[in-house]
């Protein structure tokens, strides 16, 4: 057995007479031991590897256990590490001789799933799922990770309809005269107040004027228009007029042409920038009427009429839905132009509201060019009108249409025949909207 060192100690309050230090006997370092570095005999775990027990006596055989500890505990790190096992059944192996040939299970590690959410558009990672638990969940339809939400009808239908509407006005954000950002304010407006003052049937209420003569009148004024050159708002603004003082004032055959006159001469007025003079209208009439005459008539009107011109005409919802139709193509607007002058012209036309004059000469129209489909989701929202809606005032300007060539009012036919306006009038009526022989 190894002697037991005794490390004397020095008596308390001993003055220290040189200051040549002993070598520790103990340290196995072989380094000095610095003043008040290390008090009593514990070592650090640091350095052994392996902490010793408090105010145990440093013994030969102690220190030569402490020693062999650390260098087994580094030995053990360092085959740690350069340890490889490049598959499961290696790393089986390896285990096996290091736990003395005992067989310990090794799970394989879960292997990372990225998924892709196309919902969210973020990458989750997720372990993956042993086949057969992955063939359960579809049986019985859980699993949260391979399940997806089946799209419903609804979901389906709002998303296409989204998709086929089209902005009409994304061009002209930048246009100050578009005023996009009023324009379905605008729009609605109109709507609430075309009925407002919208003529009446009167026919019946004038003794001495017929369809006949009134389309006769609106023939010749067209030609006026014509004429002196008039933006198509006064035209429309103009045949408004008479179909209102007609429907609050009863007037004999003779005045119909001063009434038109005045009519397109108030008209000429608020829509024009620059308007033809009376002495204009009394030599276009042969001098049938007096300078005297045409004003007085014209201050007549604007008395029934109390002064209200702000009207949404027909030509008010032509120009919205050509644009929600086809902007850009000049045969379709002047096929829809066409259309609807022609019902202006004929009386039985007033038996329906603007817009849907319009939206009727639209419709007539795409489908006199067979443009296809001939009603979508864009021009049933900025029109408001679904298609059986439009199915019988569409079918009545077709019809005008047909009888336009061999009418004896020809003057918006005429009109519609230049190659300035494509012609449209030579074109075939839409067969789908006429009645059936």
């Amino acid at each position: 057995m190894a002697s037991r060192v005794v490390i004397p100690q020095q008596a308390r309050g001993e003055a220290v007479e040189n200051k040549v230090h002993k070598k520790n006997p103990v340290a196995h370092d072989g380094k000095n031991r610095r003043a008040l570095g290390d008090i009593g005999n514990m070592v650090p775990a640091a350095r052994g590897g392996v902490e010793g027990k408090p105010n145990r006596p440093m013994t030969r055989s102690f220190h030569a256990q402490l020693i062999a500890n650390a260098e087994a505990a580094r030995a053990a790190e360092k085959n740690k590490k350069q340890m490889v096992v490049p598959d499961a059944g290696r790393r089986i192996e390896a285990l096996k001789a290091n736990n003395n040939n005992k067989i310990v299970n090794v799970k394989p590690k879960p292997i990372e799933v990225i998924d892709l959410s196309s919902d969210t558009e973020e990458v989750k990672k997720k372990p993956e799922k042993p086949l057969n638990n992955m063939k359960k969940e579809v049986e019985v339809g859980g699993g949260a990770s391979l399940r997806k939400k089946a799209p419903t009808l609804t979901s389906v239908l709002t998303a296409r309809s989204k998709a086929q509407i089209v902005d009409i006005d994304a061009a002209d954000v930048d246009n100050e005269l578009a005023a996009v950002e009023y324009i379905e304010d605008m729009y609605k407006f109109y709507k609430l107040v075309e009925n407002e003052n919208r003529p009446h049937d009167y026919i019946d209420s004038q003794p001495e004027i017929n369809e006949q003569m009134r389309a006769i009148l609106v023939d010749w004024l067209v030609e006026v228009h014509t004429k002196f050159e008039l933006s198509p708002e006064t035209f429309y603004l103009t045949i408004n007029i008479i179909d209102r003082f007609l429907a609050v004032k009863t007037i004999s055959r003779r005045e119909l042409q001063l009434v038109g006159i005045s009519a397109m001469l108030t008209a000429s007025k608020y829509e024009e920038i620059w308007a033809p003079e009376v002495n204009d209208f009394v030599c276009l009439s042969d001098r049938a009427y007096t300078h005297e005459q045409i004003l007085r008539m014209e201050k007549i009107i604007l008395g029934k009429l109390e002064w209200t011109l702000t009207v949404p005409t027909p030509y008010v919802f032509l120009v919205r839905f050509i644009k929600a139709s086809f902007p850009g193509d000049k045969q379709l607007e002047h096929m829809v132009y066409f259309l609807a002058e022609l019902g202006m012209m004929h009386y039985a036309t007033i038996m329906y509201c603007p817009s849907m004059i319009a939206a009727s000469a639209v419709y007539a129209a795409r489908c006199t060019l067979n443009v296809g489909p001939v009603w979508n989701d864009t021009l049933k929202l900025h029109t408001g009108f679904a298609e059986t809606q439009l199915i019988d005032c569409a079918k009545h300007l077709s019809n005008l249409h047909s009888m336009a060539e061999k009418a004896k009012l020809r003057g918006i036919y005429r009109k519609y025949m230049s190659s300035e306006r494509g012609s449209v009038a030579l074109l075939t009526p839409a067969k789908a909207l006429l009645p059936s022989l």
